[in-house]
This record gives structure tokens, sequence and C-alpha cells, in this order.
């Protein structure tokens, strides 16, 4: 899957996804201090699901001008360390009952809510 990882989610997690196989550009290390509508913009033109921990990007998707087509994944969970985002993310990934495309997904510690961007 192709990926856009916010600066909020650990590096261990984004190399434990490469190394699984995913494709995942990492703003943390390639686009530090951008604003959201620009990762927003660089999602759409690559295709990436936005992985991140940031309310904001939830917004910007329904409400926005411009919608993430791949999906927006929005943690909201408070992980005890990095390897539990790490898990989380790839039991998440490897779901095959679970559609992200044009959705923004709302991941708590039980369920995973679902709205149509």
């Amino acid at each position: 899957m192709r990926l856009l990882a916010d600066e909020n989610i650990p590096l261990d997690t984004i190399r434990a996804l490469r190394h699984a196989g995913h494709d995942v550009f990492s703003t943390t290390e390639s686009d530090r201090g951008a604003q959201d509508v620009a990762h927003i913009e660089r999602a759409i033109s690559e295709d990436r699901l936005i992985l991140t921990f940031d309310h904001d990007f939830g917004e910007l998707a329904v409400r926005g001008p411009k919608k993430p087509h791949a999906g927006v994944l929005l943690l909201r969970i408070t992980p005890k360390d990095p390897s539990a985002v790490t898990t989380l993310v790839l039991d998440l990934l490897a779901r095959t009952d679970v559609e992200w495309r044009y959705r923004i997904s709302v991941v708590d510690d039980a369920h995973v809510r679902q709205r149509r961007i």
C-alpha cells in the first residue's frame, strides 16, 4: 500500500511498514514542517493513504476543497510505546474487511469507524 506518514508517526513504525512491503512517504524524513494542505495535495497526487494522529486531517479531508481519495487513517489511541503503534498499523493494513479508499477511518482502542469522504 502507498502511505503518507505524518510527522507524528514513529520512525520505527515507518521502517516496519517499509519492511512489510509498503511504500511510505515520511513527512518527518522528507517534508518536515509543511502545512497539512501540502500533505493532502501530495497524498492526492501520489495516491497515498494518509496515516496520522492529527485530527486536523480529518477536518480537512471532510470539509476541505481537496479530497484525499486514498483515504485518511486517523489514530485516536494513546500508545504505551512506539511498538504498539507499529503493531496496530500493521494489523489494520492487513485487514481485508476494511476499505480505506474514499474514507476517513478513525481508529480507537476498540473500533474502526469510517465516514465516506
